[in-house]
């Protein structure tokens, strides 16, 4: 008991270090607050025009200050959609969801996983718009619901509705750039409004996690910019909705005016990639004293390829899952999205741990096993979060991860020999296996 403490203690150490250290020092943590509820929605009117919107959005129809909305265009929306995605019809189809709660994953683990005419009507490749006017390539967007409130205008109720359509630049399971635009409820008025965000995929919440609203916002202010026409001191403004606060907004919307343009011209661009930039650093030499090289010089010794298998095997699964769900949602069209999410989280939830398990029974010592196992998997997060692009973690998130990090250490160090010795089912096995599945279901269900 003593030395599973130990143990214990050691990988708490490990991941404030390796996960909840580097997101203080080099991320902008967000952390979720209770949003504030209006009783009396101020709705926003633009000029010359009679019906106006609620600057929020929100997943019920409740008036909670939750998702601002960021971007207004002046035009026709068929035109304002057009120029943001390909020639030709719009698909005007609401569009699925683009998280998962337990009872759906579990639907599809256990039956529908590739069902072909759920497919058709949730991620049909046939359907996605492509090849933009604009420079971004936006296409068409699977996404969660969500509802804005519109006020038509003098005599006339204010209602709730959904989007009018939804679009993306990135990729579902990486990172994207996410737009849910609504039109104006009376077409004479000519208006759009969207709320931009850029987000990233989870794979150990199943959900995407929205990253910030600035970026995307400047995203696609700068896209409609490069549209041909557009004077940029005359059609382009920001507009003040008082609405800052959730995530990194300011207040501040982009106002873009296309009802002026005296013309519009096609042209299809290539698509345009973050790059990733790597840090790397060294420790001087001439700073170790000769204790220091001695500890090192031992550490070394005890490295066994098995301490190397199983930092790989980490790498390998959490990397792997990212890079075969982009792969497979960008190319294998008979897949949904639930049915992706289905094939792979159960490779990190179970495979992983599994893994972690039969190679750590090859390790003679439980430290060795436990550090081994939980350092490689802190690595592999960050560097996850830096293929998809990520620079921002909500505090649960950080949490979240440093339990996981703790919970596969104890599942390696409780396989290791010494560990197994005193009983093939350990306390520290007990543990790491509950902390997991523990950590893993609570936040399928929403409590982490």
């Amino acid at each position: 008991m003593r030395r599973s403490i130990v143990v214990a203690v050691v990988l708490l150490a490990v991941a404030a270090l390796l996960v909840g250290g580097p997101s203080v020092l080099f991320s902008p943590n967000t952390s979720d607050v209770a949003p504030e509820g209006d009783d009396e929605p101020e709705i926003v009117t633009l000029e010359g025009s009679e019906s106006g919107f609620w600057p929020y959005l929100n997943g019920r129809e409740v008036h909670e200050k939750r998702s601002p909305l960021n971007v207004i265009v002046r035009g026709e929306t068929e035109e304002v959609v057009r120029l943001m995605s390909e020639q030709g019809e719009v698909d005007w189809e609401e569009a699925d969801h683009d998280h998962f709660e337990a009872d759906e994953i579990t639907e599809e683990l256990f039956g529908n996983v590739t069902d072909g005419d759920d497919h058709d009507d949730e991620h049909d490749g046939d359907d996605t718009l492509s090849v933009s006017p604009t420079d971004v390539p936006w296409s068409q967007a699977d996404g969660t619901t969500r509802l804005a409130y519109l006020d038509p205008g003098p005599g006339e109720d204010a209602y709730w509705t959904t989007e009018t359509i939804q679009l993306e630049d990135g990729e579902y399971y990486g990172y994207r750039y996410h737009i849910r635009l609504y039109e104006s409820p009376n077409p004479e008025d000519e208006w759009v409004v969207m709320q931009t965000h850029s987000e990233h995929f989870d794979w150990l919440t199943l959900r995407h996690r929205v990253d910030g609203v600035e970026a995307a916002q400047l995203r696609v202010e700068r896209d409609l910019m490069s549209i041909p026409g557009i004077d940029r001191r005359e059609d382009v403004r920001r507009l003040n909705l008082e609405n800052s606060g959730p995530s990194d907004a300011d207040g501040w919307a982009t106002k873009v005016d296309l009802t002026a343009m005296a013309a519009l011209l096609v042209v299809g661009l290539g698509a345009r990639r973050q790059g990733i930039r790597e840090r790397a650093g060294a420790e001087a030499d001439d700073h170790l004293t000769d204790v220091d090289r001695a500890r090192l010089a031992a550490v070394r010794d005890r490295i066994e390829a098995g301490h190397l298998l199983l930092a790989g095997t980490a790498l390998a699964v959490v990397l792997g899952v990212r890079v075969l769900g982009i792969a497979l949602d960008r190319h294998v069209d008979v897949l949904t999205v639930h049915a992706i999410a289905a094939l792979l989280y159960p490779v990190l939830a179970v495979g992983l741990p599994v893994a972690t398990y039969l190679i750590a029974r090859g390790l003679e010592r439980r430290l060795d096993a436990a550090i081994a196992a939980a350092t490689s998997f802190a690595v592999a997060i960050w560097i996850d979060y830096g293929l998809v692009g990520v620079d921002s973690l909500p505090v649960d998130v950080v949490l979240q991860r440093m339990l996981a990090v703790v919970a596969l250490g104890l599942i390696a160090g409780g396989a290791a020999a010494r560990a197994r010795r005193q009983s093939a089912i350990n306390d520290m096995l007990v543990v790491g296996a509950a902390l997991w599945t523990l950590v893993l279901v609570g936040t399928l269900l929403g409590y982490l």
